[in-house]
């Protein structure tokens, strides 16, 4: 008897997946991440010579700016958003709410202009959104908003450039 147990102990320990499995999956998908190829690619000093401080480090490096600071918060209207870096459309201003969060947020995305992947940066499992055109960091995607898709793009307002309809 004792020496079945001893058996399911062992089996149970070793099937187990410990954290040293889950930061080397992290450092696949980061590596992943920075392996992919866009459309639009520049050189690190090519980026921070086109963009601001702020939108290159939000942008490149997966920053996050600080909540209620986007001039785009409280716009209200009729628009495209698109990629402060290289103009793909991105969200469309009828699929903006107010999510009391402090920053932008879309119940849509643009189809096939933002592209996903999973951050852990800050100890658990986020989808991250990026343009699928550049490749620069927008913020995550959350699914506590409204209908019709019951999803929250939180956006960077730095990462966007609002063009108004015409």
């Amino acid at each position: 008897m004792l020496k079945n147990i001893a058996i399911v102990f062992v089996l149970l320990l070793t099937s187990c997946k410990g954290n040293t499995q889950e930061k080397k999956d992290m450092a696949v998908q980061e590596t992943e991440m920075k392996e992919k190829t866009f459309a639009v690619t520049k050189t690190d000093a090519e980026w921070k010579e086109q963009l601001t401080a702020e939108q290159y480090y939000v942008l490149r490096k997966a920053a996050t700016e600080n909540p209620f600071t986007s001039e785009l918060l409280e716009n209200k209207k009729e628009g495209t958003y698109v990629c402060v870096a290289c103009e793909t459309p991105l969200f469309e201003s009828k699929t903006k709410f107010k999510s009391g969060t402090g920053w932008p947020s879309f119940f849509q995305e643009i189809e096939g202009n933002v592209a996903y992947d999973v951050d852990y940066k800050i100890g658990y499992k986020r989808t991250e959104e990026h343009c699928a055109t550049c490749g620069g960091h927008l913020g995550h995607v959350f699914e506590d908003g409204p209908e019709p898709t019951g999803e929250r793009h939180c956006i960077n307002g730095v990462a966007l450039k609002f063009i108004p309809a015409e």
